[in-house]
């Protein structure tokens, strides 16, 4: 089973939001189905359902490996490089 490799040397575990939705859709003028949160920095981004898949996005141009759901009442984690849940 693979696993991630990401996870223990986050700068940030639980890093403050940087906003309370994803500002890249608001700037497009699009809705976003559901946020994510990046645990290198704290930038909400919009999912992969979402027209932006800002969240995505953000993993890319920045090379932050992990992100969690930002909605409520959830707590799972995603590593980009890895492919996996943590």
């Amino acid at each position: 089973m693979k696993q991630c490799t990401h996870a223990e040397g986050l700068p940030h575990p639980d890093p403050a939001p940087l906003s309370e939705t994803c500002l890249e859709c608001l700037a497009d003028g699009t809705h976003p189905v559901q946020l994510r949160i990046c645990l290198g920095c704290g930038h909400i981004g919009c999912c992969d359902s979402s027209p932006g898949r800002h969240a995505t996005e953000h993993h890319k141009q920045s090379g932050h490996p992990v992100m969690r759901t930002f909605e409520p009442g959830e707590q799972w984690r995603w590593c980009f490089v890895d492919h996996v849940l943590v």
